[in-house]
């Protein structure tokens, strides 16, 4: 599958480090200091074109968070096939020193989806399940 990609001049191409990755890497397009507890704003300069049935998602990179605490803050981040402005990345600095991000630096992961076409029904009442309304915590650690 092949998707159109324009990038705003300084952006680079988000790629795969490896064949078999499930995610692009993307890149930051300005330099800035995220202030611990803090969150910003960084450009990509990437717009995406993708095909209606199509969804990207942003994703936080894993070194980030475990190295330093930097996660995408709403991750995942959903991009609608109708959205063709730039991918913008929010990054959420949960640590207690400050966090550089440079000009080309990877910040987050592109990760492109098929959705199906889902349609919600009201009904009365549910079918039961072993679980049932057990949530938040209910199977253990």
């Amino acid at each position: 599958m092949m998707f159109n990609v324009m990038l705003d001049i300084g952006a680079q191409l988000p790629i795969k480090s490896h064949d078999t990755d499930a995610g692009f890497d993307l890149f930051s397009t300005e330099s800035a200091s995220i202030p611990a507890g803090r969150r910003k704003k960084f450009s990509t300069g990437v717009h995406l074109e993708l095909k209606v049935g199509w969804e990207a998602q942003i994703r936080s990179r894993s070194g980030m968070s475990c190295k330093y605490g930097v996660t995408v803050i709403n991750s995942p981040g959903t991009i609608d096939a109708g959205y063709r402005g730039v991918i913008h990345v929010t990054l959420q600095n949960t640590d207690t020193e400050h966090y550089i991000v440079h000009k080309g630096d990877r910040i987050a992961q592109l990760v492109i989806k098929e959705i199906p076409n889902v349609q919600l029904v009201p009904v009365a009442q549910l079918n039961s399940t072993i679980r049932g309304e057990n949530g938040h915590g209910s199977t253990g650690k």
